[in-house]
């Protein structure tokens, strides 16, 4: 049956109409958001105390160094490398009569300064033989298959080792910056009720022994790590500025929430924080550090 682009359009159109009208109402909220955001008079002592005391259903970022202070970028080495790897898979077809997936991953090494350079790699592995399709315990017993979301994973840990391996090779008392596309956070392995073996196997003894190794690799460069997203759609930071907002000491929001009336916290509801950032930040600054409270972050 072929789509009725007529019956779409207008659908389009009240959609339009809707977004239109809340428009206003965004803009309230964001800038409700900025002013908590910029408010010298909030106790951040007690703000922070507040969100480690609280138990929200949302992640809230925790604070490091205030909310609001910004920073310059400090001034560029006159040679550095920019590392960088990203990578693609073909997941199991449960259709076909073998089993197996293939994963690519992508490497770039741009080098910068008086002998500028650009390395442009790809590394495709195919797994098909048993012991690559699933992850086993040790002394036998059932494995997890490598599939859907763990093999995202599998894919996130492989582009982390390849990191590694780049940044091995810079030369001692070099500058680099080593990016990885998406998070640094193995969101897959959260709230999930994997075996303790596959977290072991995928998390400790692989993206987080990566991750150490280019740790490890700072004491002769100076080398450092970040993960890049396009366009982030978290509110770890508006979630702060909610709790600020909540004029209860301590957050309980499975208790509290359905019982409110007044509802503070949703004087900033739906604001985004890349939205905060972009009315804040001016080009070349950062602004404050946040931490991740999420349970893998703090579990491992």
């Amino acid at each position: 049956m072929s789509l009725d682009l007529t019956k779409v359009a207008a659908q389009v159109g009240n959609m339009v109409a809707r977004l239109k009208a809340s428009g206003e109402e965004r803009r309230k909220r964001l800038q409700t958001a900025l002013d908590t955001l910029n408010d010298k008079s909030l106790d951040l002592e007690g703000l922070k105390k507040k969100i480690d005391a609280s138990q929200t259903t949302w992640l809230v970022a925790g604070l490091v160094d205030g909310l609001s202070p910004r920073y310059k970028a400090p001034p560029l080495p006159p040679e550095f490398s920019v590392l960088a790897t990203d990578g693609s898979h073909i997941d199991v077809d449960r259709h076909k009569s073998t089993r197996c997936y293939l994963i690519n991953i992508g490497a770039v090494v741009l080098q910068y300064g008086s002998s500028p350079q650009a390395l442009l790699d790809s590394s495709p592995a195919l797994y098909f033989g048993d012991e690559e399709l699933v992850i086993a315990p040790n002394g036998g017993g059932r494995g997890q298959p490598i599939e859907g979301v763990l093999l995202g994973i599998k894919r996130a840990v492989d582009e982390c080792h390849r990191l590694a391996e780049l940044a091995k090779e810079l030369p001692k008392d070099s500058s680099a910056l080593a990016l990885v596309d998406g998070s640094l956070i193995l969101w897959g392995l959260a709230g999930q009720t994997y075996p303790e073996f596959v977290t072991e196997a995928l998390l400790t003894k692989g993206f987080l022994r990566h991750l150490e190794e280019i740790r490890r690799l700072n004491a002769e460069r100076r080398l450092a790590l970040a993960s890049y997203i396009s366009f982030p759609r978290s509110t770890d930071v508006v979630n702060a500025l909610r709790v600020a907002l909540c004029p209860k000491e301590i957050i309980d929001t499975d208790k509290d929430c359905e019982k409110c009336t007044s509802r503070e916290c949703e004087a900033v509801a739906g604001v985004q924080d890349r939205e905060l950032f972009a009315n804040t930040l001016e080009e070349g600054k950062r602004s404050a550090l946040f931490s991740s409270r999420s349970s893998i972050v703090q579990k491992h």
